[in-house]
């Protein structure tokens, strides 16, 4: 039986002290950027090329509002939510579905699909992203499917380029779920899709709110794949209406660090609403 001696109580509390100092410099590392956008949204041009970190002579909310103008704002918050809802359900939905099949059926082809869908995730998107709008131009002039410059051809994708990660994750979760449990269903009257949605899919909530964490901030801040897809103002999602900002010859810094806070909030609002489940899920990972 171990014993825990005087010198052991004083090193715990050295150790203590001394983490505790380093962990909220970390703190502080890591908020800064989040520091200089906020300070300086709030600047005029001349306070903010005199000194970035310095606290603005007044708080005022103009340079929000002339961001708001100028981004036409509202439009852009509807067309971002629009597509990150729209293909977070889709992932979702059909990355569990598929994910559960390839566990279940446990042969050659569903490991082959499973490594390709691996695979997929080591590709960068800088080598598809030529091919692919080729590839959407022709399916729009061959069948007359609008795959350009639309919101529902940038769901389309963000459906095939979110599924590999979420097929991923959702794989590794569903090998813990017991057979058991879909043998006792089916022995009680389920079919395969009762299974899954009254059995299987609710035990897939941690696994769940991770894959909605991950994808909600990727497609929230994507700017590169719709700045290829949407080309007309009205269809600008948040990322590409900040593009404004930043001209040829001058950039609005105050103005870009207000639309950048308003591209922020969203994200931050969702976060602290779904905190709750998200340190739920990362515990029950834990234990699974």
């Amino acid at each position: 039986m171990k014993t825990y001696t005087l010198q052991d109580g004083k090193f715990k509390t050295l150790k203590r002290i001394a983490v505790n100092p380093l962990v909220l410099l970390l703190c502080l590392v890591y908020l800064f950027p989040a520091y200089i956008i906020l300070v300086n949204s709030f600047k005029n041009r001349a306070e903010l090329y005199e000194n970035i970190l310095a606290l603005p002579s007044s708080f005022g909310f103009q340079y929000y509002i002339n961001a708001i103008e100028r981004m036409n704002f509202l439009s852009a918050l509807f067309n971002s939510f629009l597509v990150t809802v729209c293909s977070l359900v889709f992932i979702v939905v059909l990355a569990s579905m598929c994910a559960w099949m390839l566990v279940r059926s446990n042969n050659r082809l569903s490991k082959i699909i499973f490594m390709v869908f691996v695979a997929t995730m080591l590709i960068p998107f800088q080598t598809l992203m030529m091919p692919l709008m080729q590839e959407m131009s022709g399916v729009k002039r061959n069948l007359g499917l609008p795959m350009v410059d639309t919101l529902g051809a940038l769901v389309y994708m963000n459906i095939g380029f979110g599924a590999s990660m979420a097929v991923f994750l959702y794989h590794g979760f569903v090998k813990s779920i017991p057979r058991s449990l879909e043998e006792a269903a089916t022995i009680d009257g389920c079919n395969t899709f009762g299974v899954f949605w009254r059995i299987v899919f609710p035990m897939l909530k941690p696994v769940t709110v991770t894959v909605m964490v991950l994808d909600v901030i990727w497609i929230w801040n994507d700017y590169l794949l719709p700045s290829l897809v949407l080309t007309s103002k009205v269809n600008r999602t948040i990322p590409l209406s900040t593009a404004s900002f930043f001209g040829e010859f001058t950039i609005q810094w105050n103005m870009a660090m207000a639309g950048l806070m308003l591209t922020i909030i969203p994200v931050i609002i969702f976060y602290l609403c779904a905190q709750k489940y998200i340190i739920k899920g990362v515990a029950a990972g834990a234990v699974k």
